[in-house]
């Protein structure tokens, strides 16, 4: 799908408050709001908008420690990257997973409620995975930015 300047300024809006009313994104971005609405439908069926949500602050939810883990696995054969993936899937604590290159395969972004917490994600999750040879930790002390909105 081809974007225009109105394109990128509908989408810079929508990441930055989901919540806005479709007539007022239309006033914004001088469309009807039908337009509007249509446009943003086309947005979801193609793909680039992949879904809604609000942030929060994990501090508030009880979850003040944050660490980035960077993995390395012994092996890479698809048996055992396929279950290394399903496997961080599934694991509430691990906020994002990515496949990069470099020293370490994977870098994870996990949660928890504190350090005995986070030991126990690592003791019983992710040094029983197979394919895990090694994770080095970084702590988050504070985040400085962390943002949402894609500029296109």
């Amino acid at each position: 799908m081809k974007l225009d300047e109105r394109d990128s300024h509908l989408l810079r809006l929508l990441q930055q408050d989901n919540r806005i009313a479709t007539s007022a994104l239309a006033t914004q971005v001088g469309m009807s709001t039908s337009a509007c609405w249509r446009r943003i439908r086309q947005y979801e069926e193609a793909g680039i908008i992949t879904g809604y949500g609000a942030r929060v602050n994990p501090e508030q939810l009880g979850l003040g420690f944050q660490a980035i883990v960077h993995v390395q696995l012994t092996r890479h054969d698809p048996a055992q990257l396929v279950a290394f993936i399903r496997a961080v899937e599934a694991r509430d604590e691990i906020l994002d997973c990515f496949a990069t290159t470099g020293q370490s395969d994977y870098h994870l972004r996990v949660l928890c409620s504190d350090i005995a917490a986070y030991n126990r994600f690592l003791e019983s999750f992710l040094f029983r995975l197979p394919a895990v040879q090694s994770a080095q930790t970084n702590v988050v002390l504070r985040a400085i930015k962390s943002g949402t909105v894609c500029h296109v």
